[in-house]
């Protein structure tokens, strides 16, 4: 076995889980991530935990629902309970064919997530993570050789995670004390981005990898909070896989803080879609920030790419509780679906009228310097 998949297995457990003796652990593992399954099962034994392994393929899921009906039971009890039961969720995602579901029916894909939207509440109320084991179709879908990589997944995985969540906390800090984000991109060759949201009296998660940070998955390295409020369009070029489905260079205008019109150059079905899932799924649930330099390119896994320096992200649908004050509920959806904006270049982020980055760089990084470099917009 590869020393790197032990390593992988340890920070999951170790840094990002904190797996303690006698935890009820939810071993979540995909057709080809078999690996990095055994190696994260043999450290659960170690530490003394007591594990439930699932296979989770989505393989199994298209039979499955492109044989069922689409009248699904509310929350079925025996999955509610599996995860009521448990202390941590451990998901390890490589499965063989990263669009297997891509002949689903919509209806019924949203279906099935709004009647399971229980079961999902009661996995996010553990302490879960997310990952994935390197595989060979995701590195085609990445368009790498798969020695490639591997080396890609696990500089982005094995990293100081320490030393990157202080130099996080900048940008957490700056949310936190912030009352209005604003987000300008402005290309000749594309639509304009120049959006506005209010983040006050939100609390921003330093999304450092690990449940101790209200961090979920590995890697990680963004930091995010719940926007509401907003305003203006945006614009987002990195192309991503949805539910199976290719969306590429999205817009979203939104007004009174939803969505009001939208376009996409391919997935616009499936974007239409999930907007129609429910109330909430037309407001954004998240505004996070790219902060994880150890990512170097788009590989078209939402898990990688939204970590990625130079970029930004909004999700439309379910806030975090993590990011809203105590007893208070932010917006609620059955879905949770992010987009990704390149701003390495002709862009700037501000909070409260101040340049906080500006073409992808932070104004705490070298490069942001010189004139007017902490003007007011």
């Amino acid at each position: 076995m590869d020393e790197r998949v032990r390593e992988h297995a340890r920070v999951l457990v170790d840094w990002s889980a904190r797996v303690e003796t006698g935890d009820d652990v939810v071993l979540d593992v995909a057709e080809d991530a078999h690996e990095l399954g055994v190696a994260v099962a043999e450290k659960l034994g170690e530490r003394g935990a007591n594990v439930v392994p699932t296979y989770g393929s989505d393989e199994v899921t298209r039979a499955y629902l492109r044989g069922h009906d689409g009248e699904f039971d509310d929350d079925p009890d025996h999955e509610l309970a599996l995860y009521e039961q448990a202390d941590s969720v451990l998901r390890i995602g490589g499965g063989r064919n990263t669009t297997a579901t891509a002949d689903v029916p919509s209806e019924t894909r949203r279906a099935y997530r709004t009647a399971r939207q229980g079961v999902r509440e009661a996995r996010m109320d553990t302490d879960w993570v997310s990952t994935i084991h390197p595989t060979r179709s995701l590195a085609q879908q990445a368009g790498m050789s798969y020695e490639e990589y591997q080396d890609f997944v696990y500089d982005a995985v094995l990293r100081d995670w320490e030393a990157l969540a202080d130099e996080m906390a900048n940008m957490k800090e700056v949310l936190d004390d912030g009352e209005e984000v604003r987000i300008v991109v402005d290309r000749d060759d594309r639509p304009k981005t120049d959006v506005t949201m209010s983040i006050a009296g939100r609390t921003a998660v330093n999304s450092a990898a690990s449940v101790a940070y209200d961090s979920h998955n590995l890697p990680s390295g963004e930091v995010f909070t719940a926007p509401y409020a907003t305003e203006g369009q945006a614009f987002f070029d990195v192309p991503m896989t949805i539910n199976a489905t290719r969306v590429r260079n999205v817009r979203l205008d939104f007004a009174d803080g939803e969505v009001v019109d939208f376009a996409a150059e391919t997935g616009e079905d499936e974007l239409a879609a999930i907007l129609d899932t429910d109330a909430g799924a037309r407001r954004l649930g998240e505004l996070g920030i790219g902060m994880n330099r150890g990512i170097d390119r788009f590989t078209d896994s939402i898990l990688f790419d939204e970590k990625m320096g130079d970029t930004v992200h909004l999700a439309v649908g379910r806030a975090y509780d993590a990011c809203l004050p105590a007893g208070e509920s932010g917006n609620d959806s059955a879905v949770h679906v992010d987009m990704i904006a390149d701003v390495s270049e002709d862009s700037f982020i501000a909070v409260d009228g101040e340049i906080v980055q500006r073409n992808g760089t932070f104004r705490w990084e070298d490069g942001f310097g010189g004139e007017g470099s902490r003007r007011t917009v």
